[in-house]
């Protein structure tokens, strides 16, 4: 896996598909810069071996040029980060562009304008990629965020280069899913969460025989406790997948899984903050309630195999953690696991909801890594083959 690490930048122009995919305000000020923070020490290092440097990303999923999704706003948040001027130019491919990346000296930056105002971005189109390799002499791949997409300048772009590699955030990314997935420390215990099963499905498959527990929690619990009988009241429920949660079941006693579901639930009469509450065992809810949470008798069952974890994999919350009254759960998953990893178990955070928690709840530097791409990471997890990452790997 050729890395950043393996190439000496001086001299050189290297072009670095990066994620700046942040969120702005109503004045389009950057309200959370996590994701340029991640890309700081890929371009630092090409600075300080003395090379120049050429941004380019995406942002939102804008149709054609509209000035709001524009990457200008979000060049005084960068040149903050990084501690250098970063420059900009309002196009991403033509000769004004190709002037601008030409005229760049060593130790300069230059974002380009928005990807997505092509729509020969998204479509993969290899003039559009060739049209950009034009700029500089390496390509580093360092947006994990978008790794699973076939776009352009993610994974067509790299035929068109001799030199390419990833920067330190996509090898980051690569090696903790592959330390969780391939050359894990037993016990691995994974916890899936969220709302359906049918979203998780592929995952579950993929990784039953790869792990010693796998802790079952959110909506997509109730689907398994209905499959046995249990009566879930009016929880979330799939029905149509409750043959296929006994055949996950099943299929865990054949690789010596264990699974997990909850015990007990706290219940609301309404999906509502403000809701009546109360708490039930998770297969007697009464008709006319729903669980939203899991209760404190499960939680306390997740921090006992949590404790025994080597490799620990996070992937969705334990409940409708938006709502304070039904965080608790997903609240005391982060301290398991940050408790934990504290102990010496490895501690991989993935998915947006279950990143988005860990954030909320101040979990973040008590594990030992927070994936940047929720839909990448899903991707592996499924034991997809990622376009962004065979564009580098196969060449």
């Amino acid at each position: 896996m050729k890395t950043i690490n393996d190439i000496n930048f001086k001299d050189k122009k290297a072009l670095i598909r990066v994620d700046f995919n942040v969120p702005l305000n109503d004045d389009f000020e950057v309200t959370d810069a996590t994701r340029i923070h991640a890309a700081k020490d890929t371009i630092i290092k090409i600075l300080e071996d003395e090379g120049s440097v050429i941004l380019m990303s995406h942002l939102g999923r804008p149709k054609g040029k509209q000035e709001d999704f524009s990457l200008k706003h979000i060049v005084a948040a960068a040149t903050e980060i990084l501690g250098v001027q970063v420059k900009f130019v309002n196009d991403c491919i033509g000769e004004t562009v190709e002037q601008a990346a030409a005229n760049l000296q060593p130790c300069e930056v230059l974002l380009l304008e928005n990807l997505r105002f092509y729509g020969e971005e998204t479509a993969g189109d290899p003039a559009f990629a060739k049209a950009l390799s034009q700029l500089a002499d390496v390509y580093v791949n360092d947006a994990f965020g978008t790794a699973h997409r076939a776009h352009a300048s993610t994974a067509i772009i790299a035929q068109y280069f001799d030199e390419k590699c990833f920067g330190h955030l996509m090898t980051r990314e690569i090696e903790s899913l592959h330390k969780v997935l391939e050359t894990p420390e037993h016990p691995v215990v994974a916890i899936l969460g969220g709302a359906k099963v049918s979203s998780k499905i592929t995952v579950i498959e993929n990784i039953l025989s790869k792990v010693d527990d796998l802790i079952l929690a959110g909506g997509m619990a109730y689907t398994f406790i209905k499959a046995q009988g249990g009566n879930i009241g009016d929880s979330l429920c799939e029905d149509d997948k409750m043959e296929l949660a006994l055949e996950i079941l099943e299929k865990a006693k054949q690789h010596d899984t264990n699974i997990h579901l909850p015990v007990d639930s706290i219940t609301a009469d309404a999906f509502s903050e403000h809701a009546t509450r109360d708490m039930a065992a998770i297969n007697a809810i009464p008709n006319g309630w729903m669980g939203l949470d899991i209760g404190e008798k499960s939680r306390a069952q997740f921090h006992d195999v949590l404790m025994q974890a080597k490799t620990i994999l996070w992937n969705g919350p334990a409940g409708v953690f938006e709502m304070e009254a039904f965080s608790h759960g997903t609240i005391s998953l982060g301290k398991s696991v940050a408790q934990s990893t504290a102990a010496g178990a490895f501690s991989l955070v993935g998915g947006g909801d279950s990143v988005a928690a860990v954030k909320q709840f101040g979990f973040e530097d008590q594990v030992s890594y927070v994936s940047t791409g929720g839909g990448a990471m899903l991707e592996m997890l499924e034991g997809k083959t990622l376009p962004g990452i065979a564009a580098i790997l196969d060449s």
